[in-house]
């Protein structure tokens, strides 16, 4: 595929810092560096406050970025931008939020929330066009045309997020950021919309960054994982390198926190515990190492060896 010699979105060196006083400075996000493919999923991965969304913001600059490099489709969109890359990255990148009815104005109708990045643009003929855009969308993300005349606070949870996804694709874009967006639903309506976006993957050809917490959701949609801890990408790789032979002991202790279906399996199983302020390792010091493949883990030579050398019980 040709798509893995020119990175549809690469990251160098993203760092997002946040003033709270002239004294102290939270690094929400230091020195992470990923490339996202076209057509494929990348999934971030990491506890609360490890600046999994503080990332999806920044690439899409809702936040300007501290320091660091983002190209996103052979654009340069980590400073100030022209009005013509403003206009195409707001085309090509879309977001779909945490919270369904948070990210939804509830006193606009959901065709004029979807339609509204057609009406920005100026992509809509006529109304009968915008309509009939607007109807289309609806029919892909699995709601009826009759849905556009109704407000976000008549729908159930899954399909606001549904009307969600189809305010990201109607504006055909080539990077979708998932923060989160189905951390908020019920585990059956988890699965719905996770397959709504694999279909719609295929269809589009869309690339993801999937933003979220629950690993087993991350591993059945992601091709590609970065885990992220304090700001710091400490691993990545593809889904079965992560999964199957984790190396930083973050990582580990992630993997071991993963429920286990089978209950007499469940009972025996050991939470690894991790904690960054007694193990002995700098993440200001480390540098990424290369394992094999497109494997990568965070930290010094000698920690490296280390790791390789305990090797991986998950």
């Amino acid at each position: 595929m040709e798509t893995n010699k020119t990175p549809l979105l690469k990251v160098t060196g993203l760092k997002q810092y946040f003033p709270v006083t002239r004294k102290f400075t939270v690094k929400a996000v230091d020195g992470v560096t990923f490339e996202i493919n076209a057509g494929e999923t990348y999934g971030l991965v990491g506890e609360s406050g490890s600046g999994k969304s503080t990332i999806g913001r920044s690439v899409i600059r809702l936040y300007k970025p501290t320091e660091g490099e983002i190209i996103f489709n052979g654009m340069d969109i980590s400073g100030k931008m022209n009005s013509q890359t403003t206009q195409q990255l707001r085309s090509e990148m879309q977001m779909i939020f945490q919270d369904p009815m948070a990210c939804l104005n509830p006193r606009k109708k959901v065709i004029d929330i979807i339609a509204e990045g057609l009406d920005i643009h100026h992509l809509c003929k006529n109304r009968a066009d915008r309509e009939e855009r607007v109807a289309k969308i609806l029919h892909k993300v699995g709601l009826a045309p009759e849905h556009a005349e109704r407000y976000p606070h008549q729908f159930s949870g899954g399909q606001r997020q549904r009307v969600g996804i189809a305010r990201a694709l109607i504006m055909n874009p080539k990077l979708i950021i998932a923060d989160e967006c189905i951390s908020a639903l019920d585990v059956s309506i988890q699965a719905q919309v996770v397959n709504l976006m694999k279909d719609i993957q295929k269809e589009t050809g869309a690339a993801y960054m999937f933003i979220a917490h629950d690993l087993s959701m991350v591993k059945y949609i992601s091709d590609r994982i970065g885990v992220l801890h304090l700001g710091h990408l400490v691993e990545s790789g593809t889904t079965d390198e992560i999964f199957s032979r984790p190396i930083h002991p973050y990582t580990k202790s992630l993997l071991s926190a993963i429920p286990h279906p089978n209950p007499r399996v469940e009972k025996s199983r050991v939470a690894l515990t991790y904690d960054y302020a007694t193990s002995g390792i700098d993440y200001n010091v480390g540098v990424q190492q290369h394992v094999e493949g497109t494997h990568y883990v965070l930290g010094t030579d000698e920690e490296l060896k280390k790791w390789l050398a305990e090797g991986s019980e998950y």
